[in-house]
């Protein structure tokens, strides 16, 4: 099968500030992998503010599934189911029927992956192949993977596996059987403040014990965003992909000594604490700095006010035409974003994103206010 074969229509044109997005989820059929997540549950919640017909919660976490589920009584139309990615059967037996899925499940932790390599390639990248499995055999719609900015020229584990879930959500576009296609495409994050095992809980933690507050390289910086900014990419990703693309929201940048600077002036006096900052040396595997696109890439991508996408590899140009996204107001970019080279956000800026909701519990939010 050629490159030519896929896609010929338009992605669906839809307003997502308005009412399209509603009409693309109405009635629609979602699994979620990893959905008792940080990044799995909120897209759990805001799929709620559609009319969809059935979300079902696939996750491996027996504890965490029983939380969501009882947390969720109240919408009859979301339902749990206890199942590894990895195992084929279950996988098939859970995306029957369905229309459409968001798979999060993953080890995202890069220590984690460097002292496990065989479990991250288990989940990362065998977890992805199953999953594409079960979407092709029961004729699912569309696929949406997460990544990680760590898979941008990758020097760990973590990040090499993300990437090679990358590949294979890309390669996926082109089995497409006799009577349907599923498309496939995946969307790329920065640092999700808030997530669980992110730098802001830590930081917390630190300086309601008396510090230290450890920084592993004063050089360090990062790409952050917010869990509902990280949920909203992929929703909005599910709606306008034709498949085989990457989506990445454009981030701001932030010295993660800066961050830790503004937490310990706006939280040890309300633990009555005074840490101080330590630095101590990288993670194995840990870079100083992140990119959200690589030059090989740079011929491919279009460019707006607040996403990216990189088309598909492998494509000429006249087929790569035939990616548009109406709704969007992309044009062709050589962009390549670094972290190191991006310009940083100030305090003010910093303490603005720590008040934004679900980053930190609700009584410490406030306190970073302007």
């Amino acid at each position: 099968m050629s490159v030519s074969d896929i896609p010929r229509r338009k992605a669906e044109k839809t307003d997502l500030e308005g009412g399209g997005m509603k009409q693309f989820f109405s009635g629609k059929r979602i699994v979620v992998t990893g959905g008792v997540g940080s990044v799995g549950s909120e897209i759990v919640k805001q799929l709620l503010e559609f009319d969809v017909d059935c979300i079902r919660v696939v996750d491996n976490n027996e504890s965490a599934l029983f939380e969501m589920e009882m947390a969720h009584g109240a919408h009859p139309q979301v339902r749990f189911y206890h199942c590894d990615i990895t195992d084929e059967r279950e996988m098939m037996r859970t995306f029957s029927t369905m229309d459409l899925c968001f798979h999060t499940a993953a080890l995202k932790h890069v220590p984690s992956c460097e002292r496990s390599p065989f479990s991250a390639v288990n989940v990362n990248i065998q977890g992805c192949e199953v999953v594409g499995r079960a979407a092709l055999a029961n004729g699912l719609q569309k696929v949406i993977f997460t990544s990680s900015d760590k898979a941008v020229n990758p020097t760990n584990v973590m990040g090499t596996s993300k990437l090679m879930g990358e590949r294979l959500f890309t390669a996926m576009n082109f089995l497409r059987s006799a009577d349907a296609h599923t498309a496939f495409a995946c969307t790329r994050f920065g640092n999700v403040l808030g997530s669980r095992g992110s730098v802001v809980p830590l930081f917390v933690r630190q300086i309601e014990n008396g510090g230290p507050v450890t920084v592993t390289d004063a050089r360090m910086t990062r790409f952050v965003m917010t869990m509902p900014q990280a949920a909203r990419l992929v929703i909005e990703s599910m709606v306008v992909a034709h498949g085989g693309e990457v989506f990445i929201t454009k981030m701001p940048v932030l010295r993660i000594t800066d961050l830790a600077e503004v937490m310990i002036d706006r939280l040890a006096p309300h633990y009555g604490t005074s840490p101080e900052i330590a630095i101590t040396t990288p993670r194995p595997g840990e870079k100083l700095w992140e990119e959200l696109s690589t030059d090989e890439e740079s011929g491919r991508i279009l460019e707006g006010s607040e996403f990216l996408v990189v088309l598909p590899s492998g494509m000429t140009p006249e087929e790569r035409e035939r990616y548009t996204y109406d709704t969007l107001d992309l044009q062709k970019s050589d962009a390549v974003y670094h972290s190191d080279r991006e310009e940083k956000i100030d305090a003010p800026a910093i303490r603005a994103l720590l008040a934004e909701p679900g980053v930190l519990p609700d009584d410490l939010g406030p306190r970073f206010e302007n």
